[in-house]
C-alpha cells in the first residue's frame, strides 16, 4: 500500500482573499452601515457636481462682468464677489480643485504610509530602527507649522505644491498604525508557511500581509483625504497656495481680503466653509464605517 504520509501540503497557507473581493466585501459592509451610507451619498453628490461642473454652473468660474458685491438674486443665487464673479459658479467649480487635492494627496500619503509601514513592521534590526527614527521625527514635529513653513518656502507652486506639502507632512501617523498591524500579522501561520516556502520578503509583505489590511488601509486613506481637504483650504485661506485658481480655500481667502463680513456678504464665507465641512464630514462618516469593519465591536446593527 502506497503511503502518503510524507507528503504534507501547507493547508494553513490560505492567504487573504483577492484584493478585489476584499474591496467588494468592504463596500457592501460600508453600505449596510447607516453613517457610512450617508457619507457615501454626500461624497457621491460632490463628485457629481465636480464632474458636471461645466453643465451645472450658470457662469464661468472667472467671469467678472457682473455687478460687484451684489446680494443674492434670481440671476446670482449666492450673490457676487468683490471682483464681480458669480459665487455659485465659483462654488461649483471650486469642488473640482478641493476634491482633486484631497483625493490625490490622500492617496499619495496612504501609498507612502503603506510602503513604509509594512516594511517597518516586517523587517528587523538596524534598518527598522532607522525607519522608526524617521517616522517618530515626523510625528514629533508639529504638522501645521511644518506645513506652513514648507508651503511658504515653495510658494506659488500651484496645486502640485500643495499636494506635495500635504503628502510630506501627512504620512507618518498612517505608517505607524500599519506597522503595528503588520507586526501582529507577521507571526501568523500563513506568513510562516510563506517563509518556509522560500518566498522573498517583498512577496510576503505585499501578497500575504497586505490583503489582510484592506479595511485599515481604507481607513487610513479616508482619514488622510479628510486631513488633506482641510489642509488645502487652510493653506489657501492663509494665502500660501495659488490664489489664481478657484477652490473653496481661495474663495475664503478673497472673501476675507474683501472684508465680506463687514459688507454684509456673509455668503462668501459661509458657502465655501459649509462645503468644506460637508465634504470632510462625508469622509469622516465613511471612516466610521471602515472602523466598523476593522473592529466588529463597533459595528452597528444590520439595517441601521
Amino acid at each position: 500500500m502506497t503511503s502518503t504520509m510524507n507528503v504534507k501540503v501547507p493547508t494553513d497557507r490560505i492567504a487573504a482573499p483577492s484584493p478585489w473581493r476584499a474591496f467588494a466585501r468592504m463596500v457592501g459592509t460600508l453600505w449596510s452601515n447607516g453613517k457610512a451610507r450617508l457619507g457615501l451619498i454626500i461624497l457621491g453628490l460632490f463628485v457629481l457636481v465636480a464632474v458636471f461642473a461645466p453643465l451645472l454652473a450658470p457662469y464661468g468660474a472667472k467671469d467678472n462682468g457682473f455687478e460687484r458685491n451684489a446680494d443674492a438674486s434670481p440671476e446670482h443665487w449666492l450673490g457676487t464677489t468683490a471682483a464681480g464673479e458669480d459665487v455659485l459658479s465659483q462654488l461649483i467649480y471650486g469642488s473640482q480643485v478641493s476634491l482633486l487635492v484631497g483625493l490625490a494627496a490622500g492617496i499619495l500619503s496612504t501609498v507612502v504610509a503603506v510602503l513604509i509601514g509594512l516594511s517597518w513592521g516586517y523587517i528587523r534590526g538596524f534598518a527598522s530602527e532607522v525607519i522608526g527614527f524617521i517616522v517618530n521625527l515626523f510625528l514629533v514635529i508639529p504638522g501645521l507649522p511644518l506645513m506652513i513653513v514648507i508651503a511658504a518656502y515653495l510658494q506659488n507652486g500651484g496645486i502640485l505644491m500643495i499636494i506635495a506639502v500635504i503628502v510630506i507632512t501627512g504620512w507618518a501617523w498612517g505608517a505607524r498604525v500599519l506597522r503595528s498591524q503588520t507586526q501582529s500579522l507577521r507571526g501568523n501561520d500563513f506568513v510562516a508557511s510563506a517563509q518556509f516556502s522560500g518566498d522573498s520578503p517583498a512577496r510576503i509583505v505585499f501578497r500575504e500581509i497586505l490583503p489582510n489590511m484592506t479595511s485599515i488601509i481604507a481607513g487610513t486613506l479616508f482619514g488622510a483625504a479628510t486631513a488633506a481637504i482641510l489642509a488645502e483650504a487652510g493653506l489657501e485661506f492663509l494665502g500660501l497656495g495659488d490664489s489664481s485658481i478657484v477652490s473653496w480655500g481661495t474663495m475664503l481667502y478673497w472673501a476675507q481680503n474683501s472684508n465680506s463680513l463687514l459688507t454684509g456678504q456673509w455668503l462668501l464665507l459661509f458657502a465655501p466653509g459649509l462645503c468644506i465641512a460637508l465634504l470632510a464630514l462625508s469622509l469622516t462618516l465613511i471612516n466610521f464605517g471602515v472602523d466598523g469593519i476593522s473592529n466588529p465591536r463597533l459595528r452597528e446593527g444590520k439595517g441601521r
